[in-house]
């Protein structure tokens, strides 16, 4: 198991402080630096930059969006930016969620799973410089009544496979991404609760006639270290309370269902009740201690080492931490951290 950073959002006021995370990680021998996109900074731009900072560290996108980009820019973007980086791009995709996708792209959110399966078939297409030509529900390249051709990407990426990850969160669309993608970028992933999904992730796998050998399993996980680990958890609560309250509607908030299937039903319920009747104190008061823990690294140095094997047992390949500290001096000390307590597992 190899060390991550995901750097989430750029733009939030800790921007030197994110780019000193990236060259930090890059210094101690983290493998990959993420960044995301939601309706604020994009990841292309701040991945770009990350990677003219740095010089060893893969850059990920985590993830770009699909209804933001047609798939042959998203292939001229990943080529791009695999070549300006000498090979150290990895590619992540998502749909996003409906209020996102048509509320900001004005994309309709329908029938996700086809459109990721077709959107992610262009890419690897063009991505093989053929000339892609493609015919599908959702997708038809080049349109057929009209005067376009079917053309070839001009740009060679430095390497033959750009590494393609998806953020999966449904069964149904783990079962995709185990049967097309090279790794999936998970969120609220629990050791004691990711059976039932690297099990879908198997099932898709075998269906394409392949295993999960070589398939990186990379969950972003919140780090904070410090001597009181439930005093840590605290510093998490803002995020949960987002997710699991805030990010969708009352009806389709995929965050909010997977805590649910983790066993957390009622909890989740109180949270995104509170989080959308404009209570957030109460939404992060009500985020279980034991939901917290699951899903993050809190506490001292040994702590973290213990849930470290966990997460390598339970088949993480790279575990991708953010630090969730109060300035930029504890996010470099917390950094050093992840990388003795890896050491201290013996699991890397």
């Amino acid at each position: 198991m190899r060390l991550g950073l995901n750097l989430g959002y750029w733009g939030a006021g800790n921007d030197p402080a994110n780019l000193a995370q990236a060259k930090q990680a890059d210094e101690l021998g983290y493998a990959v630096v993420w960044a995301a996109e939601a309706y604020g900074s994009d990841a292309v731009t701040v991945l770009a930059w990350i990677a003219a900072h740095t010089s060893r560290i893969d850059v990920g996108a985590a993830v770009l969006q699909i209804p933001a980009r047609t798939p042959a820019m998203t292939s001229m973007t990943a080529a791009t930016l695999d070549t300006l980086s000498g090979g150290r791009f990895r590619l992540g995709l998502g749909v996003s969620g409906p209020q996102v996708s048509e509320g900001w792209h004005g994309v309709r959110f329908a029938s996700p799973l086809g459109r990721t399966r077709e959107y992610a078939a262009i890419v690897r297409s063009a991505l093989k410089r053929e000339r892609v030509r493609f015919e599908g529900e959702h997708f038809t390249l080049p349109l057929p009544d009209g005067p376009g051709k079917a053309l070839r990407l001009t740009v060679r990426p430095a390497r033959k496979h750009i590494p393609l990850y998806l953020a999966a969160i449904g069964p149904k669309n783990l079962e995709l991404t185990g049967e097309i993608a090279d790794g999936w970028l998970p969120v609220f992933f629990s050791p004691a609760h990711a059976g039932e999904q690297l099990a879908q992730l198997r099932a898709g796998a075998e269906r394409a006639g392949r295993t999960l050998d070589g398939f990186d399993v990379a969950p972003s996980v919140p780090l904070v270290p410090g001597d009181d680990w439930k005093a840590c958890a605290d510093a998490v609560r803002g995020y949960a309370a987002l997710y699991l309250g805030g990010m969708g509607s009352k009806d389709k908030n995929f965050y909010n269902r997977l805590a649910c299937r983790m066993g957390f039903e009622a909890e989740a319920g109180e949270v995104q009740e509170k989080y959308l009747a404009g209570d957030r104190a109460g939404a992060m008061a009500a985020v279980p201690l034991e939901f917290l823990d699951a899903t993050s690294l809190l506490g001292p140095k040994e702590r973290i080492a213990e849930k470290m094997t966990e997460y390598a047992e339970a088949g993480v390949t790279t575990l991708s931490v953010s630090p969730y500290t109060e300035n930029a001096t504890a996010a470099a000390a917390a950094l050093r951290t992840a990388v003795e307590a890896l050491e201290l597992a013996g699991v890397a």
